[in-house]
């Protein structure tokens, strides 16, 4: 049975989606919408599908099962919904959206509407990552003592510059935060679980937009560790993201997304990274080249669909990272800790004072 896709955006991420779509068996391309209908139409051109300038016309366009939705942060909710009213399934971008009411009434509109949601957070698929994961569920670091997170990235002035939403509050929630690092918030919620206590600075250090370009955090989770995340869109020329996490029984380091040294006191019989790194230069450029996640989330998606099981990062899960983000937002504000418990009902985001 063929299922068709519909794509909701037509910048570069939107082109990620497309030529994953392309690329697993047994999905095929529907249409396409965007604000900007000359990108749009060439999309269409290019992947052999229909463009509409119309979100509403898109809406209705006969046959589609799904919608994913690439288009800027702050429309993801409201376009979720509407498609979700149409009987659509909804796989969303990163962030799931901006705000948190809204994810809210998206997260109860699909279940309402009896559609899956699913958010986009390829970090997910990574053989590494996985493989992390199942060494600190299984016990093999011991109880987590320390996390260092960085994200040390690099984009150019005219990468705000010549977007009209990128880096501002009302459609980007934020900058190199809930843009970039927000990736790297799902992660470690995704690793080590619920962090309760935030305490963070944030600047706009170098970039002319309304967020910040560079915020430090630390972290207190629940289970008792205690970490730190960097994240910035202002270290030239950009370096790879590292992870690092101690537990009670040693130590393991991500950087590229594969581990690269793991020092255990009490080794793990049979356990063995990969030789697969990240290839997207996310680095210094927003450019997906590499679409193996992408498919990877979409394919699972569409399981999710065909089975009735959870998508790889469902509704729930990706208000999480949106929560963190919020909260460490609020403490860069206020320059107060923050539980979560409290920023998880605050939505409203106001510039740094």
């Amino acid at each position: 049975m063929t299922t068709f896709a519909g794509i909701v955006g037509a910048g570069n991420i939107s082109e990620t989606h497309l030529r994953a779509v392309q690329e697993t068996p047994g999905l095929e391309i529907a249409a396409v919408t965007g604000r900007n209908v000359d990108r749009s139409q060439a999309l269409a051109a290019q992947f052999g599908c229909i463009a509409y300038s119309r979100f509403q016309d898109f809406l209705v366009h006969k046959p589609m099962d799904l919608v994913i939705i690439g288009s800027p942060s702050g429309l993801h909710a409201e376009q979720g919904i509407a498609a979700a009213e149409n009987g659509l399934h909804v796989l969303v971008e990163k962030p799931i959206d901006i705000s948190l009411e809204r994810t809210d009434a998206l997260i109860d509109c699909c279940q309402k509407a009896r559609v899956r949601l699913g958010v986009i957070f390829q970090d997910r698929t990574k053989p590494d990552i996985n493989k992390l994961r199942e060494l600190i569920l299984s016990g093999g670091i011991g109880d987590p003592i320390l996390v260092s997170a960085r994200v040390k990235w690099y984009r150019p002035p005219d990468y705000y510059s010549k977007s009209h939403w990128r880096g501002t509050w009302a459609l980007d929630g934020g900058g190199a935060l809930m843009n970039q690092g927000i990736h790297t918030v799902d992660l470690l919620l995704w690793l080590l679980g619920d962090v309760t206590r935030v305490y963070a600075r944030a600047l706009t250090a170098l970039h002319k937009i309304e967020a910040e370009d560079t915020v430090v955090a630390t972290l207190e989770f629940a289970r008792g560790a205690v970490g730190t995340l960097e994240a910035t869109t202002a270290a030239f020329p950009g370096y790879d993201r590292r992870v690092e996490i101690t537990g009670s029984n040693g130590t393991v380091t991500l950087e590229r997304d594969k581990i690269v040294r793991l020092h255990l006191a009490r080794p793990v019989a049979g356990f063995q990274g990969s030789s697969e790194t990240d290839q997207n230069p996310s680095a210094n450029s927003p450019v997906v080249s590499d679409i193996r996640g992408h498919r990877t989330v979409i394919q699972d998606f569409v399981r999710a669909i065909e089975t009735g099981a959870d998508p790889l990062c469902g509704g729930f899960e990706g208000r999480r990272s949106v929560a963190l983000v919020h909260a460490i937002y609020q403490s860069a504000r206020t320059a107060q800790p923050v539980t979560l418990s409290q920023s998880a009902r605050q939505s409203h985001l106001a510039p740094f004072a």
